[in-house]
């Protein structure tokens, strides 16, 4: 068989992974033949993949009637339905897992976004989750907000694999590398199995040039539209490379430790005048990886090109387009801190939309 376009990006050391989680995807075999056909090796969630999922069919009614024989909460509901899923998934996955010795096979599942702004919150369900779901590849979500670093720590120093996500800015995504290396410390100086424990940090990226492009339309600049996105995930990565090596890092990974990639996020294209896998395409190169919407994924599969470790080039370009950007009267710390506020509420909303529907759908299956 021809090696396909999605093998080739997972050949320079990028991980492929699905940005879906439903029932049918994972019983229908859907999820068995992505592994084996476009070299997925991963998938994520969060609150709108799962309103999107358990509102679109009778899926889970069998088992929410179930749960009602036990409790009439819909968030515990809620949390039932999400944790057979993401147990489900874990088991498809679980030979990636092996194989690749634990660096993919992953499913991610989300905390509540309500709690985003509450650190012990925050870590209670991580825990909660983590032990409920109880599989060695699962990882828990936990938003990269301010409150939310020092729960990414602590559960790093507890051994719990963490998806780190709604990463924006360069200053927060140095700050959420600090907190997996300070949680692995501990680890370690509690005689922690650091092999045990990885994490990735989802840097988004569509939605930087989504912001960016308008306030650029504003002022009337187009030039420097639909590049914010790309150069902040290469800026990115370079701290990445640089964070993960030298004496502090070497003492860790002689213990067993294992970077925490990036991993870039919303990489569907929102404008349609761009390439639509422009965010595949220019960030592919190691020890990264790539969570695509399902028509991502397709579109790559179809006309993706793969040019070499794109996330490295034109760094002296990013520097300049940062700069370029402030003189054209663009506050970047502005974007990135609207970009964190909407994201988390974006989330919320759509979790507050899920439990809205699940006591509907509640209510009926109660009556019948």
């Amino acid at each position: 068989m021809a090696e396909s376009r999605l093998d080739k990006v997972a050949a320079r050391g990028q991980s492929v992974w699905i940005d879906l989680l439903s029932r049918e995807l994972v019983h229908s075999g859907q999820l068995e033949r992505m592994i084996e056909e476009d070299a997925v090796t991963g998938l994520t969630s969060n609150p709108s993949i799962f309103q999107k999922s358990i509102a679109g069919g009778g899926d889970y009614d069998a088992q929410i009637k179930d749960c009602l024989e036990d409790t009439n909460d819909p968030r515990a509901i809620f949390t039932a339905l999400a944790v057979d899923d993401v147990r489900s998934a874990c088991e498809v996955l679980r030979p990636v897992w092996e194989r690749t010795n634990g660096l993919d096979g992953y499913v991610s599942l989300e905390v509540d976004p309500g709690l985003a702004l509450d650190t012990t919150g925050t870590f209670d369900q991580a825990v909660d989750l983590h032990q409920r779901v109880e599989r060695p590849n699962v990882y828990i979500k936990i938003p990269a907000t301010e409150e939310g670093l020092p729960a990414i720590e602590n559960c790093i120093a507890r051994g719990i694999p963490i998806n780190i996500t709604l990463i924006f800015s360069l200053e927060r995504y140095r700050n959420v590398v600090s907190a997996y290396l300070r949680g692995l410390y501990r680890l370690q100086l509690d005689d922690g199995d650091l092999s045990k424990v990885t994490s990735v940090a989802s840097f988004f990226v569509s939605r930087l040039d989504t912001e960016a492009d308008a306030r650029l339309e504003k002022l009337g600049n187009t030039e420097l539209q639909g590049k914010l996105g790309i150069a902040n995930a290469r800026l990115a990565y370079k701290h990445f490379q640089e964070a993960f090596q030298g004496p502090v890092w070497d003492r860790l990974a002689e213990d067993g430790a294992t970077k925490q990639r990036p991993l870039w996020a919303s990489t569907s294209t929102k404008n349609p005048a761009y390439r639509d896998v422009m965010y595949v395409e220019e960030l592919i190169g190691p020890d990264t990886v790539n969570t695509m919407p399902l028509e991502t994924l397709e579109a790559f599969a179809d006309h993706g090109e793969v040019r070499g470790d794109t996330v490295l080039e034109q760094l002296e370009e990013a520097e300049q387009l940062l700069h370029d950007l402030r003189v054209a009267g663009v506050d970047y710390d502005d974007v990135v801190a609207k970009l964190e506020t909407e994201g988390v509420q974006r989330f919320a909303d759509a979790f507050d939309e899920l439990i809205s529907g699940i006591e509907a759908r509640r209510g009926e299956l109660a009556a019948t």
